[in-house]
């Protein structure tokens, strides 16, 4: 920690927490030529305890928008080519009962369904990508300690993470994206919603070497072990020797790490504990995301279980919509009502996306174990028809949910015309070139440029001084996209459709 590091006075957008959510604030306010500044008391990002592993379609495709896709693919541990399954076991090197394909948008090369497919990528990789498109506009060693909001803007207190003076800083609006014990959201007056599971959690980040070249069942990228001895997940964390694994049922202070991970593998196997993290399920919704000019995304905002992979995706997704309407008041080509559009947007994607996940953790490992799978020979075929029919009932919706992950809508927004609302549907052009490289960071009007209905939105941009890229393709219809690439209105009828978008005439 560098206390010498200058502070600014005074900042448009101070965001506070420098996680995988804050920093995707910071990159999509930069993607608007917005300044802000990310406190975040972490100097350096660990691998110790990686915790969300899977980056979905939807947000690869944002990072594709920024120009950070490949970036993360390149450096991703596991390729996308190498696994898209999921495999259910008896143990690492037991039987087989089951597999899922096509697991969390993986499948998606080349699909009109998405520009990108999902990827597998620890966290900290996800978060160092980021830090590096942030740059000089991340302040760490810092915390945000408090703040006090007026009719100007919003006073802030920061102190360094390991205890000192604190210092003031004064924004115009503030994000906050510093997690489940939310300095903004006590600062606000918001509080927490929902319940908490009452089974716990253990994970474990652990080195094996040669464990890869035992297990019988090829690559994975889960492997569900379903002994009642000790149920669990499994997984690499790269295509070396590191490896990850969720035991279930197991509270800290009854964990032996080593022995739960040989009951997982079935054998004695020769393992490296790295680090141990317990943890309960979650599933808690803000009552409220905003102030005048306080936010609140990410887990500062909800929580749900990790079951399906939507933690921090979800959070994206609320920093590309604060972002782009942030940059739009700023910029003065909105009016400052449209920012009370993040919440009606944003929240009920997050109410559906903890109740998805909700189901998804309701059938784990521990009840889909069967005693007698573990048995000879005729037991195991006996019970394993049944116990595989209830994994593909059970277990689809977690590894196939591209109708949560591509399909939310922002439809019955009040800055949504009827019938839009939705994510433009996406499709490629020509091999490699996706229609969502023809949109602009701004609005952007695909379509017919010529005929008579585009220049009238043409012309409302530019009275109303909105940045609006045309993208001239006669065979797409004549559609208005927002910034984050939802459809703003479609149709022959767009007198007045970016005002409404804009919130001009709530």
């Amino acid at each position: 920690m560098n206390l010498d590091t200058p502070i600014p006075t005074s900042v448009p957008v101070l965001v506070a927490g420098g996680g995988p959510v804050g920093l995707a604030t910071a990159v999509e306010l930069r993607h608007h030529g917005v300044r802000c500044l990310v406190v975040e008391p972490r100097a350096s990002v660990s691998w110790l305890r990686p915790r969300a592993k899977t980056t979905s379609a939807r947000t690869m495709e944002l990072l594709r928008r920024w120009g950070l896709a490949e970036t993360l693919r390149s450096r991703a541990p596991l390729p996308v080519s190498w696994s898209q399954e999921a495999v259910f076991v008896t143990n690492l090197l037991g039987r087989e009962i089951t597999r899922i394909g096509a697991c969390f948008g993986l499948d998606l090369v080349g699909s009109d369904l998405a520009a990108e497919p999902g990827q597998q990528a620890p966290q900290p990789l996800v978060e160092e990508v980021l830090r590096e498109a942030v740059g000089d506009a991340l302040l760490t060693g810092w915390q945000v300690s408090g703040l006090s909001e007026d009719a100007d803007g919003v006073t802030v207190r920061v102190a360094p993470a390991g205890g000192g003076e604190e210092r003031e800083i004064r924004a115009q609006y503030v994000v906050g994206c510093d997690g489940p014990r939310s300095v903004t959201r006590a600062a606000i007056g918001a509080r927490y919603e929902g319940r908490q599971d009452e089974r716990p959690n253990f994970n474990i980040v652990f080195r094996a070497p040669g464990l890869a070249d035992r297990i019988p069942h090829g690559p994975a990228v889960h492997y569900w072990v379903l002994d009642p001895a000790q149920p669990g997940i499994v997984g690499r964390l790269d295509l070396k020797e590191t490896w990850w694994c969720i035991a279930q049922g197991v509270r800290a202070e009854n964990a032996d790490p080593v022995r739960l991970l040989r009951t997982l593998a079935g054998a004695d196997i020769d393992v490296e504990i790295l680090a141990t993290d317990p943890w309960t399920a979650r599933m808690l919704l803000a009552d409220r995301y905003t102030s005048e000019r306080v936010f609140l995304a990410g887990d500062a905002a909800h929580q749900n279980p990790p079951f399906g992979g939507h933690g921090f995706n979800t959070g994206v997704g609320d920093a590309v919509n604060i972002g782009w309407k942030l940059a739009a008041v700023l910029k003065g080509w909105a009016p400052a009502r449209l920012l009370a559009t993040y919440e009606s947007e944003r929240r009920p994607v997050a109410a559906d996306t903890i109740e998805a996940a909700a189901v998804n953790m309701a059938t784990g490992a521990p009840e889909l174990a069967d005693p007698s799978l573990m048995g000879d020979t005729a037991e195991f075929e006996k019970v394993r028809p049944a116990v595989a029919e209830a994994v593909l009932r059970t277990k689809d919706s977690e590894f196939h949910s591209l109708e949560l992950v591509l399909g939310y809508t922002y439809a019955g927004s009040p800055i949504v015309s009827p019938g839009a609302g939705e994510r433009l549907p996406h499709r490629w052009l020509a091999p490699g070139d996706s229609l969502y490289d023809h949109l602009g960071p701004g609005f952007t009007l695909l379509g017919d440029q010529n005929s008579s209905e585009a220049a009238v939105v043409t012309a409302e941009a530019r009275a109303l001084g909105v940045p609006l890229h045309l993208a001239d393709l006669p065979d797409e219809p004549l559609t208005l996209v927002r910034p984050d690439q939802h459809v703003a209105c479609r149709g022959t009828t767009p007198q007045g459709a970016l005002r409404h978008s804009l919130a001009h005439d709530l």
